[in-house]
């Protein structure tokens, strides 16, 4: 195994994955950003798994850019984090003139990566790249893969304490914009993490809508 190869997937190493990878480091902490590369690597596991053919330069950038949107410069933004992290990564694609094609692959990937039951029958980088997180956030698939593979990966980006680590990012990244994770996963977090936390009530919110009737 050389230096780009980890459980026998190979680490993109042109131009834009390069600087997608620096970005991203200095962007963010050590936490998110072997959590990043570790989606990568079990998204692409996945892939060869499965079969499928994707792109693994538009999957790693996806899996690169994932949560960037937790990061304090988008805590005021009044938006998702996914969404947010989908912008960023959309933004430094057109910077380096990758076509729209390319850039909406990325951004629904970023955008979607939190909402189950959606990515798996949409194109190959968008399914795993969901299937990445569920594997290192959720140990969703986790038998699917072989020991030796996963333990490869851990080895490669270690994940100390990660439980509890990941959980306290995505309270610090939605906690100043709670009104985001209604309808999403965020608002269990932010329920375990703040007593006063107050749900939005889908049923409530359609009986006290303007409609009359």
């Amino acid at each position: 195994m050389n230096a780009t190869e980890i459980a026998g997937v190979r680490i993109p190493d042109s131009r834009l994955a390069t600087e997608a990878t620096e970005l991203v480091r200095d962007a963010t902490t050590e936490l998110l950003y072997h959590h990043s590369r570790r989606v990568h690597l079990f998204g692409a596991l996945q892939g060869r798994r499965r079969g499928l053919d994707f792109d693994p330069e538009l999957l790693y950038l996806a899996a690169m850019f994932h949560d960037l949107g937790l990061g304090p410069e988008h805590h005021a933004s009044g938006r998702r984090f996914e969404v947010d992290g989908a912008e960023a990564a959309a933004a430094f694609l057109r910077g380096h003139g990758v076509d729209e094609r390319r850039v909406r692959l990325v951004w629904e990937a970023i955008a979607l990566h939190t909402t189950p039951g959606i990515p798996e029958f949409l194109e190959p980088e968008i399914a795993l790249t969901t299937a990445g997180v569920e594997l290192d956030v959720l140990g969703i698939g986790y038998a699917d893969l072989a020991a030796a593979d996963r333990d490869a990966v851990v080895a490669a980006h270690p994940r100390p304490d990660f439980k509890r680590g990941i959980l306290r990012a995505f309270h610090d990244g939605v906690a100043p914009k709670p009104e985001t994770a209604f309808g999403n996963v965020k608002a269990d977090v932010l329920a375990h993490f703040d007593p006063d936390f107050e749900r939005t009530d889908f049923v409530t919110v359609i009986e006290n809508s303007a409609w009359p009737e």
